[in-house]
């Protein structure tokens, strides 16, 4: 692990192979009833396995030449990223069910993904490392603040929050690569690295998010001014999901920044005992 991680010793990193709604028939506007709240998670989702695809390739390339424990909290990052991937792609396909076609909103998450591999395997890990950023602060504001997900069928909420702890667990593996992957870089160099990836990906992760809502909006014919209104107000408002994500974002600017020097693992061990007893038993470790 390099001298700059500031990863908490001991942390664990469950192996959990849990599964959700698999009994459960597609509601079209499962979010309570709300078409736009319900197309702005379908969106997020649709870029979800094709992105955690991505995360897995770009850490697991430097997997063989880093140190314990952070190999070990690569295969234990892989794995949880491998299973959110698959409850994804099972959450796209109720979507499917429900109506709505995913292949517009997966194909222009898969563009952009295509885009980032086409650069230097560094700058791939550094977009993931900004990504699981995102992911830690968008998780953080959900298990906060049940306002996110009120409203929700219950199994949607399930897989959400779970996601949610585990993007918590693991939020700083790709940090951790990171760092050990640069460790000879200058320090400058790796701040305007890391900070030019940042900008890369927050222009294209909203653009991507709100393309897609736009879109499952429009299937549903409700693409117009007032539920974009309701939605905005939702995520910039009050709870704020995209509030949050706005506001802490730019923390990742500061030199000497690490993911765990905002703690939240209490806040993951407390959403997790809601979740008990587990779909599917966690696999020994």
């Amino acid at each position: 692990m390099s001298d700059m991680s500031q990863t908490p010793a001991g942390l664990v990193i469950e192996k959990r192979n849990w599964k959700f709604g698999r009994d459960m028939l597609p509601r079209r506007w499962w979010h309570g009833g709300d078409p736009a709240r319900t197309a702005f998670y379908n969106a997020l989702s649709s870029t979800f396995p094709v992105g955690e695809k991505f995360f897995m390739s770009a850490v697991r390339h430097y997997r063989d030449g880093a140190p314990e424990p952070l190999r070990e909290q690569i295969d234990d990052f892989i794995f949880q990223e491998s299973t959110h991937s698959r409850e994804h792609i099972f959450f796209n396909r109720q979507a499917r069910d429900a109506g709505y076609d995913m292949t517009s909103s997966e194909d222009r998450a898969a563009r952009t993904i295509a885009w980032a591999k086409r650069r230097p395997p560094i700058m791939q890990l550094a977009a993931t490392c900004a990504l699981e950023h995102f992911t830690a602060i968008l998780a953080n504001a959900v298990l906060a603040d049940p306002a996110h997900l009120a409203g929700a069928d219950v199994e949607a909420q399930r897989m959400w929050r779970w996601h949610a702890i585990e993007e918590i667990e693991h939020k700083a593996v790709a940090y951790d690569t990171w760092l050990h992957a640069t460790r000879e870089m200058p320090g400058w160099k790796r701040w305007a690295l890391r900070s030019f990836a940042m900008l890369a990906a927050a222009v294209r992760f909203h653009y991507v998010v709100y393309r897609n809502t736009a879109e499952l909006l429009a299937q549903d014919r409700k693409n117009n001014p007032r539920n974009w209104w309701r939605l905005l107000r939702y995520l910039y408002g009050d709870p704020g999901l995209m509030r949050m994500l706005a506001m802490k974002m730019f923390g990742y600017f500061r030199p000497g920044f690490h993911p765990w020097q905002h703690d939240d693992r209490a806040l993951a061990a407390r959403a997790l005992a809601t979740l008990t007893p587990p779909l599917v038993t966690p696999l020994p470790r």
